[in-house]
């Protein structure tokens, strides 16, 4: 008899330097946001809600820490001399953008910390973890040693857990995590197919494109992907992502499509060749594949973008429903509200929307599902985590009060220059370290 299994979303702790610098080209909140002042305590606070909501209603969460900011070790590589408060002031007096990039808390969504493939797919019967390069975006390329040093510590198990450093940085290899991955199953545990979606192809330039705005993710990257994890051809599907949407600020393709066990959730207008694609899912997945396509009629891609319908959660109910976890922004479009009402009363399976406030995290560009990374575990490899990064009563408590003594209730530009930071965020670090028992994962402490 298979092991007992479950999907675990483990959500990224908002960082405390959370601001708003509008770091991230083709995210439209990024750059319509810019300058404004954030509050990176309320930004915590509500993803810690969220967190302890969901796993009051028996879903499994846990928590992913946030990266070290300011990156003082990114400053030097860049020529700036001196001890730490030199370095951070000649950078933020002579190069603002940089300076502002090694500030940024974006490692909360960590739907771009890694890919992972559960033992159910893989070659080897372990769970592997790919952490992402992100080497599009300066401000993110740093991320992925520390993450790959908090996935260790979180996922120590060499014989229940593969771990693989980040695709080599260069554009052919941009890899974006499992932002641009979802599987379908017919069952948490059982094998099913992995769907990679990729925005170019890195080694052919004459490929389709988008426009405007840069695509992230390449096929190159999520082929690599699926070798290291062992994964079998049979049961994977790589698609394109619409270049279109692309420019219509689909950044990536959890803006425009979200999967669980065994449906799709996506707009019209997601893939190129989109009947081509559903088809390969289809014959890959067998009987019982789902679709809920949302016509351009319904909800358009602007309002999809606006109110990120698609950057939602898809969560089993003991019933053997689904429920969708969709931001605040849903309820107060005129358009996607009355949709998503029509749909949970319609449909045969999904029948429940679950409403967030994470207004400092949207204004950033990053919903729900940008807050957390999927893990299928069965219960063998479940008990091999590290049980201190699980959420419950006494970890909400602790973290709650952790946040309301280290976090800033303000963060404005020019706050990010202030010397006293660099000292309060890495005395917030090393508490987490110790709550979280993680080790020495961070640049200070090693």
């Amino acid at each position: 008899m298979p092991l007992t299994a479950h999907e675990w979303n483990f959500d990224g702790l908002v960082g405390p330097t959370h601001n708003y610098s509008g770091l991230s080209f083709g995210n439209i909140a990024s750059a319509t946001n810019q300058g404004a002042v954030a509050n990176p305590r309320l930004a915590a606070l509500q993803g810690l809600a969220k967190m302890k909501a969901l796993s009051d209603r028996g879903w499994k969460q846990g928590v992913l820490a946030p990266q070290e900011r300011p990156n003082i070790a990114a400053l030097r590589r860049l020529g700036f001399t001196g001890d730490d408060t030199t370095v951070l002031k000649a950078a933020a007096r002579d190069a603002r953008p940089v300076f502002n990039s090694v500030m940024s808390a974006s490692s909360m969504w960590a739907a771009n910390a890694a890919t992972v493939s559960p033992s159910a797919n893989t070659a080897d019967g372990r769970v592997h973890f790919t952490a992402a390069n992100l080497n599009h975006k300066f401000h993110r390329s740093m991320e992925h040693p520390t993450t790959t040093r908090i996935l260790h510590a979180m996922f120590p198990d060499t014989a229940r857990f593969a771990h693989h450093q980040a695709l080599p940085s260069c554009p052919q290899f941009g890899d974006e995590g499992a932002a641009n991955h979802t599987r379908f199953t017919p069952a948490i545990g059982k094998r099913g197919v992995e769907f990679f979606v990729f925005g170019a192809v890195g080694f052919d330039p004459s490929a389709p494109t988008p426009k405007r705005y840069p695509a992230r993710q390449t096929l190159e990257a999520s082929q690599a992907v699926a070798r290291l994890h062992g994964l079998d051809p049979r049961v994977t599907v790589f698609a394109q992502q619409h270049p279109d949407v692309i420019d219509a600020g689909v950044f990536h393709n959890d803006v425009i499509a979200v999967g669980h066990r065994e449906l799709l959730f996506c707009h019209e207008a997601a893939f190129a060749h989109q009947a081509a694609v559903l088809s390969e899912l289809q014959q890959k997945f067998g009987d019982g594949f789902s679709v809920i396509t949302v016509s351009a009629n319904d909800v358009s891609v602007d309002e999809a973008v606006k109110s990120y319908l698609f950057n939602s959660q898809l969560l089993s109910k003991p019933d053997g429903k689904m429920a969708i976890v969709v931001p605040e922004e849903c309820r107060i479009n005129a358009h996607v509200w009355p949709y998503l009402q029509s749909l949970v009363t319609s449909h045969p399976t999904l029948n429940e929307a679950l409403v967030f406030d994470l207004r400092e995290s949207m204004m950033n560009g990053g919903g729900p599902a940008c807050l957390r990374l999927r893990v299928e575990l069965n219960a063998t490899e479940a008990n091999a985590v590290n049980p201190n990064v699980v959420m419950n009563d006494v970890l909400f408590a602790r973290l709650t009060a952790w946040v309301q003594k280290h976090y800033r209730d303000r963060m404005a530009d020019a706050d990010l220059a202030e010397p006293t930071l660099i000292n309060e965020v890495r005395a917030a670090l090393d508490e987490l370290t110790v709550i979280l028992k993680l080790g020495s994962v961070y640049p200070f402490q090693l």
